[in-house]
């Protein structure tokens, strides 16, 4: 038997049709629109990265690292709850010990989601536009966010990590107490 129609009465009881209480999200996904969106800035920063030399795309992906260092709007979110693996890391940071790899990689795929890789897109794009950081570099850190490479989420979950545990200032120069 087919369930109620988009403007019947929700069964809930709320008296509210269907499709403005608990009926389906028709249309795209929250995900399925940041990877659009994700596309779009990517295939618009394309003409950037025209002719890149070897030696050009490899000063491109080293400076993936610094750059969040530069702005706060290139850290990422990190779970609100601390995992082993986000403990770890925080300790491996605040203890200036090698970083475990393991935990950078483990905390980067809890926190790797197409909104998480819009966010950043977006902040390099403002970054871009306000002439902090070179078209190149920021044409270069959109498609490396628009593939499956985890490398400027990596920099940035050990940025972000760094500065939570008060062993490195934000960029603004600020410490934060640990």
């Amino acid at each position: 038997m087919p369930g109620p129609g988009r403007n019947q009465p929700c069964p809930c009881g709320s008296g509210r049709k269907t499709k403005r209480c608990c009926g389906e999200q028709r249309g795209p996904s929250d995900d399925e629109l940041a990877r659009a969106r994700l596309a779009s800035l990517a295939r618009a920063a394309a003409d950037d990265l025209d002719d890149l030399t070897e030696s050009e795309t490899r000063v491109l992906w080293e400076g993936l690292f610094d750059l969040p260092g530069i702005d706060l709007s290139l850290h990422v979110e990190l779970p609100a709850l601390i995992g082993p693996d986000l403990q770890r890391l925080r300790e491996a940071v605040a203890d200036d010990s090698d970083i475990g790899w393991d935990e950078v990689t483990a905390v980067t795929h809890q926190i790797d989601t197409p909104g998480q890789r819009l966010k950043l897109a977006e902040a390099v794009v403002r970054l871009r536009d306000q002439r902090r950081i070179g078209h190149r570099q920021a044409a270069f850190a959109i498609f490396e966010l628009n593939g499956s490479a985890q490398t400027l989420l990596m920099a940035s979950v050990i940025h972000t990590v760094s500065v939570a545990v008060g062993v490195e200032a934000t960029p603004g120069g600020l410490q934060v107490a640990a």
